[in-house]
């Protein structure tokens, strides 16, 4: 594999990362040859899109097919006024730019299924999800875990949020094998059951709170260091300010 060297311009934009031992430049080249495909430029993907650009991540892949609405602001502050009725793929690329033009992004409008997940997901080191319903989730982890991607995942409503890294093909320390999406959450709620956003209102710092953490998990992922939430849900009660975190495992297939 090729590595390209660090540039002047980018040993000093990312030497507070290069300071750190657990990175280093090896681990920076790491992010800067990163493929990370988010699914969303909404609530999570702001912030996990704003972070790994800022960090150094490579080539970032945004999927989202919808427009920016002046709602969309009081949280996804990737976002301005002067974007909305814009697509959001278009506002998120153009902020990451700004942001960081070292960082090469592709811009994907359409609308992820079952039909073009895998194709899309293979193209990429990594996957987070950003989406906001169930079904997404779904889909996404299915095809993430058929194309032997990571994905990082969360959801967010009103002030909660939970977050947890998904690699269910490979096996723990102890040789067990790691859980799938499903493993946590058997069956999708009954539709209804779960009111949307738009529905039940969300506080908007909490996807700031929840889409970072998302993002630090891919960071961890890329570069090895630390130990990611793989089997962990990690739970955070905005109002409490509590964290809890609840261990999931491989559900045993019964026989017979």
């Amino acid at each position: 594999m090729t590595v390209t060297p660090l540039t002047d311009q980018e040993l000093e934009r990312y030497s507070r990362h290069i300071l750190l031992p657990e990175v280093g430049g090896a681990g920076q080249q790491k992010l800067k040859r990163a493929r990370v495909l988010v699914l969303g430029a909404g609530g999570l993907g702001t912030p996990v899109l704003q972070y790994l650009a800022a960090a150094g991540v490579g080539t970032l892949g945004i999927v989202d097919d919808d427009t920016v609405s002046l709602s969309n602001l009081q949280r996804q502050v990737i976002h301005s006024t002067e974007s909305v009725g814009q697509p959001k793929v278009e506002s998120a690329a153009e902020s990451i730019v700004r942001l960081n033009p070292n960082v090469g992004v592709e811009r994907l409008p359409i609308r992820m299924n079952g039909q073009n997940a895998l194709e899309l997901i293979s193209r990429y080191d990594l996957v987070v999800d950003g989406s906001d319903n169930f079904a997404a989730r779904y889909m996404l982890a299915d095809a993430c875990e058929s194309a032997r991607v990571p994905l990082v995942t969360a959801a967010v409503g009103r002030f909660d949020g939970s977050v947890t890294v998904l690699k269910p093909y490979e096996a723990d320390s102890e040789g067990r094998q790691n859980p799938t999406y499903r493993d946590l959450f058997p069956e999708p709620p009954p539709e209804g059951l779960v009111p949307s956003c738009a529905e039940a209102g969300i506080i908007g710092a909490l996807v700031g709170v929840i889409g970072t953490l998302e993002a630090m998990e891919a960071i961890k992922l890329i570069t090895g260091i630390g130990e990611p939430l793989v089997g962990r849900l990690l739970l955070y009660d905005g109002l409490a300010a509590r964290f809890d975190t609840i261990i999931y495992r491989r559900r045993k297939v019964k026989q017979g």
